[in-house]
């Protein structure tokens, strides 16, 4: 009777698990896709290869659209292609990143080290205010802030709350959390983002050295 119990346990639980290690493996396509098409493509071919991984993205979160971080990497990938496009025309898609970031957050909002804080938290100050957009400098704080809670000694939030530091021209303290991104522990999994990144942080540096 036991072994009958654990085998059917064990066909209950097994497509569970099937489907875990699909949306890990349909996520990590994504997050390795992303850091490819943003540090690796020239200008001429990234704009293409992000619609192309758009479309990707919007089927992982159709399949698995209780995963909070397929829905991280959604609004990751679209933020960053409205980066790309620039100018009014990215502004739906910077819409659409936000609302995929709090799909994420109603969904886990700790998913991914608190990488919606982050990110959702960078879109606020990215973008420009009312009428135009929902750009909010205040919001933009307290998200990025959260997400340092999270995740203190990461490099995205860290690099990123500097970045958000040295818009508001609070360069000491800008200087301060970036330094902190360069100490980051190496992400094993992340080589390619984390190359970007560390020349992202370099260049920032570089421009508030003198301010």
């Amino acid at each position: 009777m036991t072994t009958i119990k654990n085998t059917v346990l064990l066909m209950v639980l097994l497509p569970c698990s099937i489907a875990f290690a699909d949306v890990d493996a349909d996520v990590m396509h994504l997050q390795e896709r992303w850091a490819e098409v943003n540090y690796q493509l020239e200008s001429n071919l990234q704009e293409s290869a992000f619609e192309q991984l758009i479309a990707e993205a919007n089927s992982v979160t159709t399949e698995y659209n209780d995963s909070a971080a397929a829905w991280i990497w959604s609004g990751i990938i679209k933020s960053t292609y409205a980066g790309v496009k620039g100018g009014l025309g990215a502004l739906s898609m910077v819409k659409e990143a936000k609302a995929d970031l709090e799909t994420a957050m109603a969904i886990n909002p700790d998913a991914l080290d608190g990488s919606a804080y982050t990110s959702l938290g960078t879109l606020y100050y990215s973008v420009p205010g009312w009428p135009i957009a929902f750009g909010n400098d205040e919001r933009a704080e307290e998200l990025l802030l959260q997400a340092l809670t999270l995740n203190p000694d990461g490099i995205d939030p860290n690099y990123f709350y500097g970045s958000y530091l040295a818009s508001e021209k609070r360069y000491d303290e800008a200087r301060q959390y970036l330094q902190k991104a360069q100490q980051a522990p190496a992400r094993p999994d992340r080589p390619v983002a984390d190359a970007g990144r560390q020349q992202e942080i370099s260049e920032l540096l570089s421009e508030i050295a003198n301010k």
